[in-house]
């Protein structure tokens, strides 16, 4: 018996080591990143192979051209450095409006996010919502998540401000359109957690709801693109 629990400590104990260095090795390049962003840095590709059996997660919606009847681009935006972004400035190219976080399983999405964006820079415009409505997994003040974003994951595309992206009384003016079929013309699927993506077509139309789980560089989100 004692034999037993000495071999299981031993294969625990060398699980924790080898698991260490593989979060080690992960984030040597990492830059002012807790613990706990660490580890969810290293299981991110894990954590979303659990996450796609989720049908929560993993569901996405797909509609046709729908005239909104609140105009996206009479829609205005903040970006953490305190610039002004006005939505009637990107007619022309799609863009991805993303509710996202510092401290959240799919935060390894911006990695991704940031390759699409450089992929198909003339024609897609990504613009990030960092926001602490899901188990206040951005505590960060908005000067903190741009540089967090910015060394640990390139990203070049916009961040806003933080603001909630939940449907309350104070939410963000974009994810009110989103989430309002009375503005956007037929959507009223809020953001479920960290990472859900929207599609705004050139036109000014929601096209496409993607869950978390949806990553911004798999097949469905590139169809969706081009």
């Amino acid at each position: 018996m004692l034999s037993a629990m000495k071999n299981i400590l031993i294969v625990l104990a060398m699980f924790i080591i080898a698991f260490a260095g593989y979060v080690f090795i992960v984030n040597r390049n990492s830059v002012n990143m807790t613990g706990r962003q660490k580890v969810l840095k290293a299981i991110y590709p894990l954590f979303v192979w659990l996450s796609k059996r989720s049908d929560k997660n993993a569901a996405s919606i797909a509609h046709g051209k729908t005239v909104p009847p609140v105009s996206f681009f009479s829609l205005k935006t903040v970006l953490t450095d305190g610039t002004p972004l006005d939505m009637a400035s990107l007619k022309g190219k799609k863009i991805l409006l993303v509710n996202t976080a510092s401290a959240c399983g799919y935060t390894g999405q911006y990695e991704q996010l940031q390759k699409l964006y450089s992929e198909y820079n003339n024609q897609l415009v990504i613009i990030g919502f960092p926001a602490n409505d899901f188990k206040e997994q951005e505590k960060g003040t908005n000067e903190e998540i741009a540089a967090f974003c910015k060394q640990n994951y390139g990203v070049s595309f916009p961040l806003a401000e933080k603001s909630i992206v939940v449907k309350a009384s104070n939410q963000n003016n974009i994810f009110q359109w989103l989430t309002d079929p009375a503005k956007n013309g037929w959507n009223n699927q809020a953001p479920t957690w960290n990472f859900c993506k929207y599609l705004v077509n050139e036109e000014g139309m929601l096209t496409n709801y993607f869950g978390p789980a949806v990553e911004p560089t798999s097949e469905e989100m590139a169809k969706a693109i081009r």
